[in-house]
């Protein structure tokens, strides 16, 4: 590369415009983008876009959904990384404005993906009303068999754990709450249905998961099986949030840390050049470009990993480097992040113009882990 190709893209870095180049191929250096400030500095851009976009555009997407769900969760990140109280208080608002409930359906997942952010309210600012409706909700939950089948029909979504995006959105939920109260049935009943829908769905040779039953043996164009990114970003996400909430001596921890460095290989060596993961685990070259929110909850639960010994240094640091590079790469200069796959339920397509606000989150949460991991590690990568 000519030297100065090398200097326009330091100084397009350095002046706090990270739009990609060459599709996420761009060339940077370690002192430009892992720091503490710069850390801070482009999740600020990212979680500040967010909130403007909210205020000029409205909401997307009910208050309840799990999309915002999801972004609650880095929102409160990026709160606790900068000290920052108006993050908290756009994420209080939002609780007040809904009463602190979670969505209508009351056994769907989706639905109460926002009661992890409530508990982590709740164990912050310690207002009983935050979790109140969900605990009501959570108490049901716990008392209830769940002894149907896994099969992708009747809308069994709305009654079972059933897709592998719901172990992003149940359990967590869940397990925060038993954190908040101090009860562990809530964490016992998330453990139990964990490994049912594991059971039906995680492929132990592929160390995968599909994404629910109708996925299980559908093939990709090169004959491989079907294994969504962001499905499984979900699902590792979810493990290092769970476990997060476990005791040290709680019952069967170590089968979910086992689980969580199994994927975690796994995943790693499905990364590619770019710094990404593409659409498809195992089909990359037909979804040819980068997709940031799969690679943002492998960046994030990678680096949680590692910031808690359970991943190896050596091994997992060089990964998660060029996963936020690749991020970083994929931040517009007013704050948007692109490459974000739409809604979906399998690999699909994305454009440098493509945002959801679960990518959004996903990039917080990764970036509150790489700040945490700078921090702890004297401001050295």
């Amino acid at each position: 590369m000519k030297r100065a190709t090398i200097t326009l893209i330091i100084f397009t870095l350095l002046s706090g415009t990270t739009k990609a180049i060459n599709k996420g191929k761009t060339a940077v250096s370690k002192d430009t983008i892992f720091t503490p400030a710069s850390v801070l500095k482009i999740m600020k851009r990212v979680g500040d876009w967010q909130l403007q976009s909210w205020k000029t555009d409205g909401f997307k997407h009910k208050k309840t959904d799990w999309t915002n769900g999801a972004l609650y969760t880095g929102l409160f990140a990026l709160g606790q990384t900068s000290g920052d109280e108006k993050y908290d208080k756009a994420l209080i608002d939002i609780g007040n404005d809904v009463n602190w409930n979670t969505g209508s359906n009351r056994l769907l997942a989706d639905d109460y993906c926002v009661g992890q952010t409530y508990s982590l309210l709740y164990i912050k600012y310690k207002q009983p009303k935050m979790i109140g409706p969900f605990k009501q909700q959570a108490d049901s939950i716990a008392s209830l068999p769940f002894n149907e089948s896994l099969e992708w029909k009747n809308n069994i979504q709305k009654r079972e754990w059933a897709w592998c995006d719901a172990l992003f959105m149940g359990p967590t939920a869940l397990a925060y709450l038993s954190t908040a109260t101090g009860d562990l049935k809530y964490l016992d009943k998330a453990a139990g249905l964990w490994w049912k829908t594991t059971d039906y769905l995680y492929d132990p040779q592929a160390h995968l998961y599909s994404r629910d039953g109708s996925y299980l043996n559908k093939k990709e164009k090169n004959g491989e099986k079907v294994f969504w990114s962001r499905g499984n970003g979900w699902v590792l996400a979810g493990l290092a949030r769970v476990i997060e909430n476990m005791p040290a001596n709680y019952p069967g921890r170590q089968k979910f840390v086992d689980q969580f460095k199994d994927m975690a290989a796994k995943i790693a060596s499905l990364q590619q050049p770019d710094g990404s993961w593409h659409a498809s685990l195992l089909d990359p070259d037909s979804y040819p470009i980068k997709e940031t929110s799969g690679t943002g909850f492998y960046c994030y639960a990678i680096l949680w990993g590692i910031n808690h010994g359970i991943l190896n240094k050596s091994q997992f640091l060089p990964v998660v480097k060029k996963a936020w590079i690749a991020m970083v790469t994929s931040v517009q200069p007013d704050g948007m992040l692109g490459y974000v796959q739409p809604i979906g339920g399998s690999p699909d397509k994305v454009t440098e113009q493509s945002n959801e606000v679960y990518g959004t989150g996903a990039f917080l949460l990764a970036g509150a882990q790489l700040y945490e991991y700078i921090g702890k590690h004297k401001g050295k990568l």
